[in-house]
């Protein structure tokens, strides 16, 4: 049974995502401790105990301390099978997150698998709904991997309910090269041709909200070189909320609102943190790098980023108790470069 120090690194949740999903590809029992030791509220969170729980369904298997407030669980996968499933995450628990620890197994499972999860799909401390379907998904498109997201309602904190519609075809994962797919499919990340999307959206406030955070965020961008196209919702649903998501091939960033906070300071900051990536020269965002490095040990392959991140460190140390490739990082002119080595 591999043992994982919970607490080690980043010791947050991500640990334990990548270490059940990795667990679950590799068929290898793991016994999870100090979860989140340094976390104001220790042990699973609510989200997390639900996602592993999903997780346990769809590969059969055992488990024991998965629920809120365990500081250990032990976790020993069967066969992975895939199918239709309904998951109600409660509450604003990030279906995004939930999703990035049943992916990988989805990948390898016997069968097709179709998901309809409830939860939050725009909520803090995790990638928005539109960064997942815009970034990271068309990212792991080049390891192979084909994944249709479709989102039929967004959720905010705290109500949530919002849900999502993913859909996984089993596929045999290949290296994937990120620093060359991103140069072949697309402008120099230095270009002033890079177009920008965007969606602005808000719920149960004033239309002119997500107006203001699509104008004050197309305004930085174009005093930075970049042109944009940023879509608008104005909804109402079960919570009030209202956020801004942009990206650019690898490359995403947000901003969600908050009580205080003008709408042009949220799309001023989406704004700036993609211009930020945008001329970096590296090939994929901070954020999406750490999102990768499971695939890039169960596949190979490459990519550079302007910044290793404790959650992208982590997240290698993880992955090392499970599979042979050695991934490594080194720096080269101010950009680092991220390899799995097979």
């Amino acid at each position: 049974m591999i043992e994982i120090d919970g607490s080690f690194g980043e010791g947050g949740g991500q640990i334990v995502r990548t270490s059940v999903a990795l667990s679950a590809v590799t068929r290898k029992p793991i016994r999870i401790t100090k979860i989140r030791q340094g976390r104001l509220k220790p042990g699973l969170a609510a989200q997390h105990a639900r996602a592993i729980k999903a997780l346990a369904a769809i590969c059969d298997a055992r488990t024991s301390g998965v629920e809120p407030g365990s500081s250990e669980i032990i976790f020993t996968p069967g066969e992975i099978r895939g199918g239709r499933h309904r998951i109600d995450i409660g509450t604003a628990g990030s279906v995004t997150l939930l999703m990035q620890c049943l992916l990988p197994a989805l990948l390898c499972a016997d069968a097709p698998s179709s998901l309809q999860i409830q939860g939050g799909t725009d909520v803090q401390w995790a990638p928005t709904v539109d960064y997942f379907k815009n970034v990271f998904l068309p990212a792991l498109s080049s390891f192979g991997a084909k994944v249709r997201l479709e989102v039929l309602q967004r959720g905010y904190y705290p109500r949530g309910q919002g849900e999502v519609l993913l859909e996984v075809e089993p596929a045999k994962l290949m290296a994937s090269q990120l620093q060359r797919w991103g140069e072949e499919n697309g402008p120099s990340p230095h270009c002033t041709q890079i177009i920008v999307q965007g969606a602005s959206h808000c719920s149960n406030l004033p239309e002119h909200v997500a107006a203001r955070q699509a104008d004050s965020a197309a305004e930085a961008l174009q005093q930075a070189g970049f042109s944009s196209r940023i879509t608008q919702q104005a909804l109402r649903l079960p919570s009030m909320g209202s956020g801004i998501t942009l990206w650019s091939g690898c490359k995403g960033a947000s901003c969600l609102g908050e009580r205080g906070l003008p709408a042009e300071k949220v799309g001023r900051r989406a704004a700036r943190e993609l211009i930020s990536e945008l001329k970096s020269g590296a090939t994929v965002d901070v954020h999406l790098a750490d999102q990768l490095i499971p695939y890039l040990a169960l596949a190979g392959g490459s990519c550079t980023v302007r910044e290793v991140s404790l959650h992208a460190r982590t997240n290698i140390w993880t992955a090392g108790h499970f599979l042979d490739a050695r991934i490594k990082t080194e720096e080269q002119r101010g950009i680092f470069r991220i390899e799995s080595v097979l």
